[in-house]
């Protein structure tokens, strides 16, 4: 792979998996790469997973503090946890070895907001970083470093890290390099400055990832797809979640609050999601922009229709076809796609001036606005926050997704009272369900609880949680936001207890 690693001086680091692991050490916090199953490190992961396994053996702890953009992969993730060599985890994850041991007690998690990952790190508060883990495209001649898949944290991974591991990834396509945006620009108060991005086709760095030669102690040549996970075909609950979102566009642009060739788009991750974008091409428009998280198929299908003309992101969220079609079409997705630092793709001064329109999924909704996106009966974290609370509250419209039901219909998506708030009702503007669609801009409490329970809670459920709110507001000590405080958290009970939450017979 020599053409991947064009500076001469950087060729003689080449080493293996294993050489490379054994420049991290028991206790060690690394920095990896990574950002929903795109641009993970593929080789060194498992090598140290191994290795800890060999030290173990030797009766010898070995764990280490693991901080990544966003999710990885069984290769990183779920092997490191299936070796008990994770001490601390951050800022999200969605591996199910990963969450059961998060969930037992038996690994530390920090659930962070995305875009305030990287302050926190310059400013000491996760300690020091001793490792910084990448997989990179290539290598230029002058010792730049080509992005892959995602960026994420790696920037910052780089610049405050003692030692760099590089991973060179052939498999990642070369005309990657010229598709990324990193901004050196940021700088902690009192010297920070604008950021001036003013349309989402904005570049305001430089294409590649700036290293000192001396820093990089290995790099470990490999040739490995992402995690590419399909899409489950779109049901009827996301086609009218979706429909429900376009009249919902469609309704703001006959009432002037947006131009007709809206404002940049931000979709969460997920089949819904996916769906929603499925929607929009459908809906005529052309020459709309994003300015998101993730690139999902549904994306591609809009730039490639050219219902999108410019997509900026900080990482792919591909399914096998989908990576299919980009590697067929990747001179013309370079064009009109950029990836950015998670810190800039999620900066809130940047979402607040475009006046995105924002869409993420959610557990559940409580019928006064506030919104579960982490944790399931209100203890047992899922995957985390990511980056939907850097948009939810400084969108121009913030809007949550869900069907009304899940398990069967056994559990309602609309409760009482949440049993885990991560968005409050100020930072949520719309819920969508299958059923309907409740716009909560104007509203006080109790009139926000009458339009979420008519047009976004389940038929089956909807009387119990209208019974609620009558009963809540003769008996409730104050009447701004009434509940009834035992029986809104009976019905989490109830469903641990019986499976359902429907009332017992």
């Amino acid at each position: 792979m020599p053409h991947r690693i064009a500076n001469a001086a950087l060729r003689s680091k080449v080493m293996t998996a294993d050489e490379a692991a054994a420049h991290i050490e028991p206790g060690d916090n690394v920095g990896m790469s990574g950002f929903t199953g795109a641009g993970y490190p593929k080789a060194v992961p498992l090598a140290l997973a191994e290795r800890i396994h060999a030290f173990r053996e030797q009766g010898d702890d070995f764990r280490i503090g693991v901080w990544t953009g966003a999710s990885t992969a069984p290769e990183l993730d779920g092997a490191l946890a299936e070796a008990d060599g994770i001490e601390l985890r951050l800022p999200y994850q969605s591996d199910p070895v990963s969450r059961a041991k998060i969930n037992a007690g038996r690994m530390e998690y920090i659930d962070v907001h995305l875009s305030h990952v990287a302050q926190m790190a310059w400013e000491g508060f996760l300690g020091k970083l001793d490792v910084a883990l990448v997989e990179v495209a290539g290598i230029t001649e002058e010792g730049n470093l080509v992005p892959s898949s995602s960026i994420g944290n790696n920037k910052t991974w780089i610049d405050i890290a003692d030692k760099v591991i590089l991973e060179v990834n052939s498999w990642q396509p070369e005309q990657l390099a010229g598709m990324h945006d990193v901004y050196y620009g940021t700088a902690l108060p009192p010297d920070r400055q604008p950021v001036m991005i003013v349309d989402p086709s904005d570049r305001i760095g430089v294409p590649h990832f700036v290293c000192p030669v001396e820093k990089i102690v290995a790099i470990v040549e490999t040739h490995a797809p992402d995690r590419n996970s399909a899409f489950k075909p779109i049901d009827d609950d996301s086609r009218a979640i979706a429909s429900h979102f376009i009249d919902f566009l469609d309704a703001e642009v006959r009432a002037g609050r947006m131009p007709g060739g809206l404002l940049p788009l931000q979709s969460g991750v997920g089949n819904i999601a996916n769906a929603v974008l499925a929607g929009l091409g459908e809906s005529g428009r052309t020459g709309l922009t994003a300015y998101t998280e993730v690139l999902q198929d549904g994306m591609l299908d809009l730039i490639e229709s050219g219902t999108i003309r410019l997509a900026s992101a900080t990482a792919f969220s591909l399914s096998p076809v989908g990576v299919e079609r980009f590697l067929e079409r990747v001179d013309f997705f370079r064009e009109r796609i950029i990836l950015r630092p998670q810190e800039i793709s999620n900066h809130p001064e940047v979402i607040r001036r475009l006046g995105v329109i924002a869409s993420n999924g959610m557990i559940e909704a409580d019928i006064y606005g506030n919104v579960n996106s982490t944790h399931i009966m209100g203890s047992r974290i899922q995957n985390g926050i990511g980056g939907s609370g850097d948009f939810a509250r400084n969108a121009f419209i913030s809007t949550f997704v869900t069907p009304s039901t899940a398990k069967g219909g056994a559990l309602s998506c609309i409760v009482p009272m949440a049993s885990h708030v991560d968005h409050t009702e100020h930072d949520v503007d719309v819920v969508i369900t299958e059923q309907g669609l409740a716009d909560l801009r104007g509203l006080a409490p109790r009139k926000r609880a009458e339009r979420i329970i008519a047009n976004c809670a389940h038929p089956d459920y909807r009387p119990m949680l209208e019974d609620y709110t009558a009963r809540a507001a003769q008996g409730a000590w104050g009447l701004q936001t009434p509940h009834l405080l035992g029986e809104a958290f009976s019905w989490h009970q109830r469903y641990m207890d019986t499976g359902t939450m429907r009332p017992a017979e």
